[in-house]
């Protein structure tokens, strides 16, 4: 008779290799009643011998209780988000502009469907799945690691032993089409809300809090790229990426292509758009990607998109309906936005009621009356906006949209700049709407990262008069809070503390913060790096400003316009005075440690762990909480416990905090 540890590790190989088939090959070598024995054999033994069970068995998919939150994951190389384009003259055009850097044309090209799904970064090390993350912003991403485990498809353990000892693969999580209208059909017969689509489906299965519901889920994935990897696995081409993982055991899209020059890529994509609706899942394009890395590098990416790839985006779905009602919603900078209530229609996958306008002039240009038979589009898949009205659909005695002179929430009189289409609330924070959206903007993720500090409470806040700027956040108390709706004293407790927190921020993020027109958070970035604190920035010229990367005249004129104006000074002011603080910006490349990730434990006596990390910073590292093959260098103070220990294993660098101090004397001096 076998001993078990020995029959255990033949029964894992076996399965393994019969769920690859399966799943991935779509090729079953042994019918499911053979595999459902060797499974549940191998159950049955892990069961008896507790001490032999292992994390990348196949029977632990399932995972652990539920979480009460996702932890944060800071991607080693950034997940990109990419160009978009609708025709193949925008496509030639992009060629065109890669030509002109390269001084010759691309050669090869990879093409893929663009899965309509939920980016992940899965991070395998010896092999082993070790972590799932979201995409997230593009640099930080949510641990969903116990729920990808859940996936079939997505290995525990890839197959091989030439498989590198450190690699990110990158793919797009989805939900099949048969998988989601059989989900939906058991949910409407057991009286539970079915999924609006199969994307907003993927992306709730993998943020489930308990990854046994997820493994109920009909997820699937296709990995579609390599992010970080050890040196032991070299590849020259994206192709030879695409073959490798799928080696190791991913799924890759059968419809991936590698073709030679334009016109084969337009001929893939008019294949493709023909084959959509027998795909058997949803996509919203195509990906178009140099082949070489060679060249790849050479391309190289600007805001965060790479120049070396492309996404080419079907036309929205387009279906009619009638409108009912225009409401006008006032945006933060004063931009009245006309809004057109529908009855409800489903369109790209949404039941649509809303739909933009844009401004008062588009409303004007479609002559659009109450009532009104419209086309609604799906731009982008995401904002539904009216393109046109069907005349011949209009009811007698239609009304025309009555156009407001005066701002629908605070009564101002409105005004429109010349050479502008927006018409505008000139009364700033003066306006409920206005401070009510400032706020929010403020709060946000990419700004000062207020937890707790949503939409409702917000609403609140205002509306009782504790707020009337960005600066009275800092200075709202307990006994405030607490006399509000559903703010309890620990609510309290934890909005004060993030408040707390949140003063503690960069540059960037406090620029992008304070709401400037046209000021998104690349250009934020940009004055950052170029003026490196907020007076110079502050005291900037035009000239000086036109400087900056990507900072034409009208982003130039809104920056000048804002520190221009008392009031908006007064905030500045008041915030730095409650507490806001961030270090002072170098220069990119005169940052000593720029590109380099450090990793911060045990207790350090000299100083706080904010401050070492602020210090890192300044000097242009990147600080995470985790150890990886990916950390450049560790501190270690007193205390020191499994980081230091990991680090160890993985042979980085370990600084002492005396090796600490004398490193940040040297570099901070210089």
């Amino acid at each position: 008779m076998m001993e078990p540890k020995k029959e255990i590790g033949q029964l894992r190989e076996e399965v393994r290799f019969h769920l690859h088939r399966y799943h991935v090959l779509d090729d079953p070598e042994i019918p499911d009643i053979e595999f459902d024995a060797l499974f549940d054999r191998l159950v049955q033994l892990e069961h008896a011998n507790p001490d032999l069970v292992v994390s990348d068995s196949p029977t632990q998919r399932v995972g652990a209780e539920p979480s009460a939150e996702f932890d944060e994951v800071v991607h080693s190389a950034p997940m990109l988000s990419l160009d978009k384009c609708v025709s193949g003259d925008e496509i030639q055009a992009w060629q065109d502009r890669c030509a002109r850097i390269l001084g010759e044309d691309v050669s090869s090209y990879v093409c893929e469907p663009k899965i309509d799904g939920v980016a992940v970064n899965l991070l395998y090390e010896d092999g082993v799945l070790v972590r799932g993350a979201t995409r997230g912003n593009g640099e930080i991403g949510e641990d969903i690691t116990s729920n990808v485990r859940t996936i079939d498809q997505i290995p525990l353990r890839l197959l091989g032993d030439d498989v590198p000892r450190s690699i990110e693969i990158r793919g797009e999580i989805y939900m099949p089409l048969a998988g989601f209208h059989a989900y939906n059909a058991r949910a409407v017969k057991n009286g539970e809300k079915p999924f609006v689509n199969p994307r907003n489906g993927a992306a709730g299965s993998l943020r489930q809090l308990d990854p046994r519901v997820t493994a109920h889920r009909p997820l699937s994935i296709f990995c579609y790229a390599m992010g970080r990897c050890s040196d032991d696995f070299r590849p020259r081409t994206h192709a030879e990426v695409l073959a490798a993982i799928r080696k190791w055991g991913c799924c890759v899209n059968e419809h991936v292509e590698v073709v030679e020059g334009f016109k084969a890529c337009i001929t893939y994509i008019e294949r493709v758009v023909q084959d959509r609706v027998s795909l058997g899942y949803e996509i919203d394009g195509v990906v178009l990607k140099a082949n070489d890395f060679a060249v790849q590098e050479r391309l190289g990416s600007v805001t965060r998109k790479p120049r070396w790839a492309i996404a080419f985006k079907y036309p929205a779905e387009e279906v009619s309906t009638v409108i009912t009602a225009v409401e006008f919603q006032v945006g933060r900078t004063g931009a009245i936005t006309p809004v057109a209530k529908l009855e409800p229609v489903f369109v790209g996958g949404v039941t649509v009621s809303n739909a933009t306008l844009h401004n008062m002039d588009e409303v004007s240009r479609l002559d659009i009356r109450l009532g009104d038979t419209v086309i609604v589009h799906r731009a982008g898949d995401v904002i539904p906006q009216v393109v046109s009205v069907v005349e011949s659909r209009r009811p007698p005695g239609a009304r025309r949209v009555p156009i407001p002179r005066k701002c629908p929430e605070c009564g101002t009189a409105l005004e429109k700049i010349a050479d502008e289409v927006v018409v505008r609330c000139p009364a700033g924070m003066t306006c409920v709407a206005q401070r009510k959206e400032a706020i929010q903007h403020f709060a946000s993720r990419s700004a000062m990262d207020i937890e707790g500090l949503g939409e409702k409470l917000i609403d609140q806040l205002v509306d009782q008069n504790l707020v009337k700027n960005t600066a009275d956040l800092y200075r709202l108390r307990g006994e405030d809070l607490v006399a509000l709706d559903r703010m309890g004293t620990k609510s309290a407790e934890n909005l004060l503390r993030s408040l707390s927190e949140s003063c503690d921020t960069t540059l960037a993020h406090f620029i992008y913060a304070l709401g400037i027109r046209e000021v998104g958070e690349a250009t934020a970035i940009a004055l950052a790096e170029r003026f490196g604190d907020l007076e110079p920035l502050m005291e900037a010229t035009l000239d000086l400003l036109y400087e900056v990367e990507d900072v034409g005249p009208t982003v130039a004129g809104n920056v000048l316009s804002f520190f221009e104006d008392r009031e908006n000074r007064e905030i500045v002011s008041a915030l730095v005075a409650a507490g806001v603080h961030w270090p002072i910006v170098e220069g990119r490349v005169s940052r000593p440690c720029f590109g380099e990730t450090w990793v911060l434990t045990g207790t350090l006596q000299s100083m706080s762990r904010d401050e070492a990390r602020t210090r890192l910073r300044n000097l242009g590292a990147k600080v995470t909480g985790s150890v990886s093959p990916n950390t450049t260098r560790v501190v270690a103070g007193d205390d020191a416990g499994a980081k230091l220990a990991r680090a160890e294993v993985l042979e980085i660098p370990v600084l002492s905090e005396k090796d600490f101090l004398t490193f940040l004397g040297s570099h901070e001096s210089a």
